[in-house]
C-alpha cells in the first residue's frame, strides 16, 4: 500500500478521468498490492489437525425436542411386563409418579446385525450395519434449552462458541467458494442463533443460515450489476479494508468482513448450483423420497447435505423439529419417523456408494430423549436426560454395533455412559483435533469446547 501512495498521489490518480474512475484502477492495485504483501490473513485457510484425522467433515442431524429411544432403537422387553407400574421419576428439575407404559409399536431383528428396531425406522434398520448406536448417552438438563445449549455449545448457561465453530476454527475450510459452516433452516425455538453462533471466536466461524424455499437460496443472485462491475465495486471496498488492516494488523473483525465479502462474491456462481437438487438422477432422488414439488422438506436437505459435503463444506447442520412429545405422541411419533427414516437412511447410503462415509461423520439425535413413563393419561411422555440414545455413522467409528445401555425400563443409562463432553471429545477427535489443545483465549482465560471435562469414547473407534 506505502508503494502504490509513493507513485500516485490522489491528485494525479483524479486527473487520469474527470468522473473519478482512476480512482477505481487505484483501488484495484492496491487491493492487489495488499494481496501480495500478505496484509489479510485468511482467518479460514486449512490447518494440519492436531493427529491423523479419520474425517473431514461432519453432518449433524438435529432432532429438535427429543427423540423418543424408547419407541425407536432402545428395545425395553421388560416395560411390557411392568406396564401400569407407577414409579418415582426425577426431570426438569422435580420429581414425581408416573405409570410405566410399554412402546405401542414392534420391535424387530435387523436380519444384518441383529440389533431391535423399531417398526417406526426400518430404513434405518436397513442400514445398522454402518450405525454406532450411542444408548448410554446423559446430559446435565431436562429442560429444552439449557440442554439444547449443552448440545450445541457444550455450557448450559452461558454464551459459548458452537461445536461447528470450533470446528472451523480448529481446521479451517476446504473451499473457497462456499461457508466452511452451513446450517440450513435452522429452528429459533430451542437455543436459536446461540446453537450456531462463533460467540467469542472470530465472527467468520460462525455458521451461515441457509433458508430454503424453493430450488435455491433466496437472494443469492446478483440483481442490476454485472460480475465484472461487481468486482470493481467490491476491489474498491476491499482497498479501504486493507489499508485500515494494515494500520491494525491483529484485527479479527476486519479480517471476517473481508472475507465474508469476497465469499459472498464466489458464493453467487457456486450456491445455487449446489444445491440445485434437480440434477440429480431419478434414482437418487427416490432413494431420498425427494419429489420436485417439496425441494425444500427434509428429504431433500439430506440430499442438498451431501451436495454440500461433497463441495467441501466442513460442518452442516440440519434441524428437524417437532420432537417435544408431550402430548399426541401416538399420532405425532409415526410422521416424525416417517419424515426423517428414510432420508436419514438414504443419506448413509449415497454417502457410502460415493466413498465419501469413510470420512464423513455423520452424527444424529436430541438434546435428550424421553422418558418410559406416560404423560398426559398416556397421551406422552416427559423429558429424558439420564439415559437417552444417539447415533454415529461413518468419520472412523465401528459400524453394526449398540454402544452402552439403560437400565431394564429405560429410565437411567448404567453402561457405557457418554456425556456431552465425551461425545464432544470423541467428535473432535475423530477430526483429528484434540479437544484439550483447541483452545481460545478470552476474558482473561483459555476456554474449549468441553470446558475442563470430556474423554473420547475409543471402545467405538474403528
Amino acid at each position: 500500500m506505502a508503494k502504490i501512495r509513493n507513485l500516485l498521489s490522489r491528485r494525479q490518480i483524479l486527473k487520469t478521468t474527470s468522473c473519478g474512475f482512476g480512482y477505481l484502477a487505484f483501488a484495484a492495485m492496491a487491493a492487489e498490492s495488499a494481496r501480495a504483501e500478505a496484509v489479510y490473513r485468511d482467518p479460514l485457510a486449512s490447518r494440519t489437525p492436531h493427529i491423523r484425522a479419520r474425517a473431514k467433515r461432519v453432518i449433524f442431524l438435529y432432532m429438535e425436542g427429543g427423540p423418543s429411544q424408547i419407541d425407536t432403537c432402545d428395545y425395553k422387553p421388560d416395560l411390557k411386563r411392568l406396564a401400569g407400574k407407577t414409579v418415582k421419576f426425577s426431570g426438569e428439575g422435580q420429581q414425581f409418579k408416573r405409570k410405566l407404559r410399554p412402546s405401542d409399536w414392534s420391535f424387530q431383528r435387523s436380519p444384518k446385525t441383529g440389533h431391535y428396531f423399531s417398526e417406526l425406522v426400518p430404513h434405518l434398520s436397513d442400514v445398522s450395519p454402518e450405525l454406532c448406536i450411542l444408548r448410554g448417552m446423559h446430559t446435565d438438563s431436562s429442560a429444552h434449552v439449557q440442554a439444547a445449549f449443552m448440545l450445541h455449545t457444550g455450557a448450559i448457561n452461558v454464551v459459548r462458541p458452537s461445536m461447528g465453530s470450533w470446528v472451523v476454527y480448529g481446521l479451517g475450510t476446504d473451499t473457497q467458494n462456499l461457508p466452511a459452516f452451513v446450517t440450513i433452516n435452522p429452528s429459533y425455538n430451542l437455543g436459536g442463533l446461540q446453537n450456531f453462533s462463533s460467540a467469542f471466536l472470530p465472527t467468520c466461524y460462525q455458521g451461515t443460515r441457509f433458508s430454503l424455499s424453493g430450488d435455491v437460496m433466496p437472494n443469492i443472485k446478483s440483481v442490476g450489476s454485472s460480475g465484472a462491475r461487481q468486482r470493481r465495486y467490491l476491489d474498491l471496498l476491499q482497498a479501504g479494508n486493507q489499508e485500515h488492516l494494515a494500520r491494525s494488523p491483529v484485527n479479527s473483525d476486519i479480517e471476517a468482513l473481508i472475507h465474508s465479502y469476497e465469499l459472498a462474491y464466489r458464493m453467487q456462481g457456486t450456491v445455487p448450483d449446489v444445491l440445485d437438487v434437480s440434477r440429480e438422477s431419478p434414482a437418487i432422488k427416490k432413494l431420498y423420497g425427494v419429489r420436485d414439488t417439496h425441494l425444500h422438506l427434509f428429504p431433500a436437505q439430506c440430499l442438498r447435505a451431501r451436495r454440500l459435503a461433497e463441495a467441501g463444506v466442513r460442518f452442516i447442520q440440519l434441524t428437524h423439529p417437532g420432537w417435544d412429545t408431550h402430548v399426541n405422541q401416538y399420532q405425532r411419533l409415526p410422521k416424525l419417523c416417517q419424515d426423517v427414516d428414510q432420508p436419514i437412511a438414504a443419506l448413509i447410503t449415497d454417502l457410502k456408494q460415493r466413498g465419501m462415509l469413510d470420512d464423513t461423520l455423520v452424527v444424529w439425535g436430541g438434546e435428550f430423549g424421553r422418558t418410559p413413563v406416560e404423560e398426559n393419561e398416556g397421551d406422552g411422555r416427559p423429558h429424558q436426560a439420564h439415559g437417552y440414545s444417539m447415533f454415529l455413522a461413518g468419520g472412523g467409528v465401528k459400524g453394526g454395533i449398540m454402544h452402552g445401555n439403560t437400565d431394564e425400563t429405560g429410565a437411567r443409562a448404567v453402561e457405557g455412559r457418554i456425556h456431552i463432553h465425551d461425545l464432544h471429545a470423541t467428535i473432535l477427535y475423530l477430526l483429528g483435533l484434540d479437544h484439550e489443545r483447541l483452545v481460545h483465549r478470552h476474558a482473561g482465560r483459555e476456554f474449549r469446547l468441553t470446558d475442563v471435562y470430556g474423554r473420547v469414547v475409543k471402545e467405538i473407534l474403528a
